[in-house]
């Protein structure tokens, strides 16, 4: 396992993280433990949940695993999010001062720690200035409960126009960005990985299989596979099925020519090339899932791999991208080459 900055802060956090989303409902606490076990004997340092996680169930057993385990707070680095609705009440959500405040009491309570070393904005919240957003996250960093702060599905424009708040102010701005990002799913690099390489933010890649289907367990006549994301979730997220079938055949040939390397460890490791990433984020409802992917980090992809997954899994060129590479070519990263 190596470790990455986490975007320009001097954190460094496990290049894959657990992520609980998948924890509560119909999974015992024991089977929650041994994930935990596994990823930290793999070198895993970074935990990430959200208080919207089956309702505050995630937070509430990778706490309750962390003191099972006997686990020192120092050697972990832990983020939550906030910002989707956790009761019926019109506060109960968003990103409002009165939420956040609110929320980050509650995720600390039911993980059973003093503080969080991420808090992410889980979405978009539409109704609330930024400016009240960002003031709320910096008290809270003002305050000890947290010490980091990240976005989690935002647009480029949205991250760049909260960091301009927080510098014009003196506030504690974002470190992090969590995003979708996958072979079959790579729209982020459209303008939001440009924008976090301006900005020095770090990019943590969510749903690195895009919802299993790029496990290569799905088959092309569409039938569902039992107890997978995609079935029981109802396409969340959104695959492009054609798109991940075509890159999972590609992945099947490279893992043929690969020794003891199987195709969802071919996908991390694909994300785990890609500029920007500060982490990947691994969920498993099953513990040898789990310990497939975390050995993703001993596949190493030749120029020819990654040439021929990028290839397959290349987004169709859209405005305004395709004038600005025919107007200015000359002005792209690399040597001056005159007309």
């Amino acid at each position: 396992m190596k470790y990455r900055q986490l975007g320009r802060t001097g954190a460094f956090v496990s290049e894959l993280a657990l992520g609980a989303g998948t924890f509560g409902g119909t999974m015992e606490q024991g089977e929650v433990d041994a994930m935990v076990r596994a990823a930290l004997d793999h070198g895993v340092n970074f935990f990430d949940t959200a208080d919207a996680y089956l309702a505050g169930q995630s937070e509430t057993m990778l706490g309750q695993a962390f003191r099972n385990l006997g686990l020192s707070r120092s050697d972990l680095f832990v983020s939550s999010k906030v910002q989707n609705p956790m009761g019926p009440g019109p506060n109960d959500r968003g990103a409002s001062r009165i939420h956040i405040m609110d929320g980050v009491k509650k995720s600390l309570e039911r993980l059973g720690l003093d503080y969080l070393d991420l808090y992410q904005i889980h979405s978009t919240d539409p109704a609330t200035p930024l400016d009240e957003t960002m003031r709320a996250l910096d008290d809270l960093v003002s305050q000890g409960l947290v010490r980091y702060l990240g976005a989690s599905n935002w647009m480029a424009w949205r991250l760049s126009k909260a960091l301009g708040i927080c510098d014009k102010r003196g506030w504690s701005g974002f470190a992090t960005t969590q995003a979708y990002y996958c072979l079959s799913a790579r729209e982020i690099e459209r303008e939001l990985v440009s924008c976090c390489s301006e900005e020095g933010i770090g990019i943590l890649a969510w749903s690195p299989l895009d919802g299993g289907f790029l496990t290569g367990k799905f088959p092309r006549d569409g039938t569902m596979v039992a107890g997978t994301r995609q079935s029981m979730l109802q396409g969340y997220p959104p695959v492009n099925r054609e798109r991940a079938w075509d890159c999972v055949d590609v992945m099947r040939e490279i893992a043929a020519e690969m020794d003891g390397v199987t195709i969802p460890q071919i996908a991390i490791a694909w994300v785990l090339a890609r500029p920007g990433i500060a982490s990947v984020l691994l969920g498993a409802r099953k513990l040898d899932q789990l310990v497939d992917t975390l050995g993703a980090v001993n596949v190493v992809l030749t120029g020819e791999h990654m040439a021929r997954l990028d290839k397959v899994s290349a987004l169709p060129s859209e405005y305004p991208e395709w004038i600005l590479t025919r107007q200015a070519p000359s002005r792209y990263p690399g040597p001056f080459v005159p007309e």
